[in-house]
């Protein structure tokens, strides 16, 4: 049998490989061009300026701070519940799955909202935090308020991430660590966890990509009183006063850059993990 691919094969892949070219790298090269422009020539200006930018920088710091932070909040939870659903069975898991599918896609206007009205200066849970003493002041409208916002989605994310990633650990593996003597939480740390440790690599960065590119969720409930990087990228595509599309696709592509930084450092693992 030719392992050869026939032409009807290669021009049924035609279409994909137009809408590939069309939705990803023409786009993709036109950022990368419109970047180098500056004041109508061609020029490395906008890189330095965003080098060079005390401001633009403080954007890329807040962006990475709430993504590393929702990350590993995510990924802990986000295990720890999966682990907890692995040992459960029927209508627990199924809906849990299902809270966990709604909270992912829970993003944006919707979610903002809901944390207003719930987090708000007039918020509900906030009125009860303040009268039963546990909190002085909230703002749901500050950084902090962007990380509680991340980690609702993030957490949900992880969960359905990992439980197939836990669920593909077999039993037998489990039965036999609990025959020597091995408890639950040795067993996920010194067997579980190592097993799985390529996978759980590969889900943390997409959980770290997924802060790092968020923004509706940030523009509906802070605005663009938050300093990151989307936030800046909107206002000069589409700001009336600071508009600067070539700037904001020089900041695109530095934002590009710092994410392939932990996929490439996340193969680099994955390579040097194989046996």
């Amino acid at each position: 049998m030719s392992h050869h691919a026939s032409p009807i094969m290669k021009l049924l892949a035609a279409p994909f490989l137009v809408m590939l070219a069309g939705l990803v790298i023409w786009p993709l090269a036109t950022v990368v061009m419109d970047s180098f422009s500056k004041s109508g020539a061609w020029s490395l200006g906008n890189y330095v300026e965003i080098l060079a930018s005390a401001y633009y920088g403080q954007s890329f710091v807040n962006s990475l701070l709430i993504s590393l932070l929702t990350t590993g909040i995510g990924m802990v939870f986000g295990f720890l519940i999966a682990v907890s659903l692995r040992y459960r069975k029927g209508g627990t898991r199924r809906m849990a799955m299902a809270l966990a599918n709604i909270g992912a896609n829970f993003a944006g206007v919707p979610l903002a909202m809901a944390l207003v009205f719930l987090l708000g200066l007039n918020g509900m849970l906030t009125l009860l935090l303040k009268a039963s003493g546990l909190i002085g002041s909230f703002n749901v409208y500050s950084l902090t308020g962007l990380i509680v916002a991340y980690c609702y989605f993030q957490i949900a994310l992880a969960v359905l991430l990992i439980i197939p990633v836990l669920d593909a650990i077999e039993a037998e593996l489990e039965e036999a660590a609990s025959l020597i003597g091995v408890g639950t939480t040795r067993f996920w740390l010194r067997v579980g966890l190592p097993v799985v440790a390529r996978q759980m690599i590969a889900i943390t960065t997409l959980l770290f990509a997924n802060a790092m590119g968020t923004y509706a969720t940030t523009l509906a409930l802070a605005g663009t009183s938050v300093n990151i990087v989307t936030i800046r990228i909107s206002e000069l595509v589409s700001g009336d006063v600071f508009s600067d599309p070539n700037l904001a696709n020089a900041i695109a592509m530095v934002l590009l850059l710092v994410l392939l930084v932990p996929i490439v450092v996340s193969q680099l693992l994955l390579k040097g993990d194989k046996r």
